[in-house]
């Protein structure tokens, strides 16, 4: 049946109109968002809030249908950055400049790499938006 228009709009309201993974805001991405489902339809995960998150249509490209992937460090899997249970600030810090995330934790740095949280477009909205004190 898909989401209603209301449930899309409390999603982007909730995160406050940024992607949830990038930390984009949506009104200077050049990439449209979209309500992400963190545990996809296809893996049986449902419409309610608790897993739904805003996200730019690139990072809910890069995500696709996983839930995991492998931590760089480690090799060993991980279940990527879920924005309902895990905390944004306990799993990725900003570089000393703000453009670049840096992953702290397992989850943290598996996202970074499976979503391309650090691809080039975003470090470059980061840094024009950072000159016009529009960032972070």
């Amino acid at each position: 049946m898909g989401l209603t228009k209301k449930t899309k709009g409390l999603v982007a309201l909730r995160a406050n109109y940024c992607c949830e993974y990038c930390r984009s805001q949506e009104q200077f991405s050049p990439s449209q968002f979209s309500v992400d489902h963190i545990i996809p339809s296809s893996k049986l995960g449902g419409d309610d809030l608790d897993n739904l998150c805003y996200a730019c249509q690139a990072c809910n490209n890069f995500k696709y249908v996983d839930t995991s992937t492998t931590d760089p460090i480690t090799g060993q899997n991980f279940t990527l950055f879920n924005p309902r249970q895990h905390h944004w600030e306990e799993h990725f810090l900003w570089n000393e400049d703000t453009t670049e995330l840096i992953g702290i934790t397992p989850i943290g740095r598996a996202t970074i790499v499976k979503l391309k949280l650090n691809r080039q477009g975003v470090v470059n909205l980061r840094k024009a938006l950072k000159s016009l004190g529009l960032y972070p």
